[in-house]
């Protein structure tokens, strides 16, 4: 079986050892004489997986201990809702526009309350870059202020010394870049993440969420809604969803042994570089709308002089086992999404195909 370069914007890529280890142990895992999909969430067998992961996650992140760590379902998109339910408190709320995640996040929390504001917004610019300081007012009395750190669509990423303290909690939506380089943890409130980009497959939802943000939520929300519950329970309320969490466990297991976020963040570093010069130095043929200085390294929009070579682009790249290259609907044109499982060859793969296509065709 030959295996294709992966580039899908999620879910995507995982790491090959990764899925080579949960075949081997699909049918009995360490001797429990069944797989993690059969196994009781109760039992011991998965209360070590589940302590693990935690555990690992918070080594590779360095969490500190005033934060708790969830292994929730709804993916980031029920975060959208869950998020207000648990923090406004009858209070206003700030949010970031910088494409469609975040525009999706407010329009959603606009729904639990009206108080919820829009305290800036870069559709003006069809989302190609980070708002400026005078683009953005602040309510200093907000209960916290929402971004999303990595636009998944629209390729826009907020570098890490970006990153400032407004005076409230700082709610952020990692999740298509989350793992990818060593993040401030202590400068969040909560961090969310949808698991199917850089943590594992689709089904799982991480929440990271300071032990002080923690029983404000009404008592009229439901139960499996409240974080506070849910930490209480070790997230197990209800049965989680375990398999993700296994495979959210040998992730973090892989990503310790290529360097932790330090080492990974090298490598994601190179795999960007030679995408990005691929593009800029085409000459023309090939173009990547987004501001320089906040250009995401693990979702790369791009577009062709020629729209009408789409198609053969497309269809030459799939011949070639360059796979899900198509942009969002939304945006058109190309996506390549390099997340921390495409390794360096992969992305230089994609690139000789884009050097020699625009070669070919130009």
């Amino acid at each position: 079986m030959s295996r294709v370069w992966n580039f899908s914007a999620g879910p995507a890529a995982l790491p090959e050892e990764v899925l080579l280890q949960a075949q081997e142990e699909l049918l009995d895992w360490h001797g429990a004489g069944c797989g993690v999909m059969e196994m009781s969430h109760r039992g011991k067998e998965f209360t070590r997986i589940i302590e693990q992961t935690e555990a690992d996650l918070r080594e590779l992140m360095g969490i500190p201990a005033s934060y708790k760590v969830l292994f929730l379902q709804g993916g980031a998109t029920q975060q959208f809702a869950q998020i207000p339910l648990n923090l406004l408190a009858g209070r206003s709320a700030d949010y970031i526009v910088t494409g469609a995640w975040s525009e999706k996040a407010l329009k959603e929390a606009q729904r639990i309350s009206p108080l919820v504001r829009c305290a800036a917004n870069t559709k003006i610019s069809n989302f190609t870059r980070l708002p400026l300081a005078d683009e953005i007012k602040l309510d200093p009395f907000a209960a916290y202020l929402h971004v999303c750190t990595n636009e998944t669509v629209h390729g826009i990423e907020i570098p890490a010394q970006r990153i400032a303290d407004t005076g409230v909690p700082l709610v952020a939506d990692m999740s298509s870049h989350i793992l990818s380089r060593p993040v401030p943890v202590e400068k969040f409130g909560l961090i969310y993440a949808g698991a199917q980009k850089n943590i594992g497959p689709s089904g799982l939802t991480l929440v990271i969420v300071h032990q002080d943000l923690l029983g404000m939520a009404p008592l009229n929300i439901p139960t499996v809604m409240d974080y506070a519950v849910m930490a209480e329970n070790g997230s197990m309320l209800n049965t989680p969803p375990t398999y993700g969490i296994y495979i959210a466990g040998l992730v973090f297991q892989w990503l310790k042994r290529q360097g932790g976020l330090e080492g990974i963040d090298t490598v994601n570093a190179e795999k960007a570089r030679i995408l990005y010069e691929s593009i800029d130095q085409s000459g023309g043929f090939y173009h990547n709308p987004v501001a320089v200085d906040c250009r995401s390294r693990m979702n790369v929009p791009f577009t062709l002089a020629a729209p009408a070579l789409d198609s053969v682009f497309l269809t030459e790249s799939k011949a070639a086992g360059l796979m899900s290259l198509k942009g969002h609907k939304s945006v058109g044109g190309m996506r390549a999404s390099i997340y921390n499982a495409v390794p360096l060859a992969g992305v230089q793969a994609l690139v000789d195909f884009m050097n020699d296509f625009a070669q070919r065709k130009g």
